[in-house]
């Protein structure tokens, strides 16, 4: 399961538009498989029930024209679909993005002191290696 709405950069649920949500319900219902087995399993509970002497006396005629009624839809099902998809993956790499930044901000001023803590340190082994007059002490 895809758990992409418990990113901190994905807008929650109460901050996502109607279409938004319904794209979200639409993506996630009819892009799985118990959408997929559903569909057969009524495809051939219908081909069972109309075999020879069912409820349409044209059996295939009406289905027909909701698989194409179904198949017009497809198209702007799956760009609403994508679209959505595609405001998902921009949320989550602005939110990267900022973050990027912020670190690359943290590991430059970690470098500035670290820079600074080693000038340091070397400024205290001199000072701490030295006799009294001054001189440097040898190892």
């Amino acid at each position: 399961m895809n758990r992409w709405h418990e990113h901190p950069g994905v807008r929650k649920h109460d901050q996502l538009t109607t279409g938004e949500i319904a794209a979200d319900v639409v993506r996630n219902g009819m892009g799985s498989w118990p959408f997929v087995f559903a569909f057969l399993a009524f495809m051939a509970i219908w081909a069972a029930f109309n075999g020879n002497h069912g409820f349409d006396p044209y059996p295939y005629i009406l289905l027909n024209l909701f698989l194409s009624l179904i198949a017009g839809l497809q198209g702007a099902i799956l760009l609403i679909s994508a679209k959505r998809a595609d405001s998902i993956s921009s949320e989550v790499a602005m939110h990267t993005l900022e973050n990027t930044a912020r670190l690359q901000e943290l590991i430059e001023a970690n470098t500035e002191l670290t820079e600074t803590v080693s000038k340091l340190a070397v400024q205290i082994h001199a000072h701490v290696c030295q006799d009294v007059a001054g001189q440097p002490l040898e190892e």
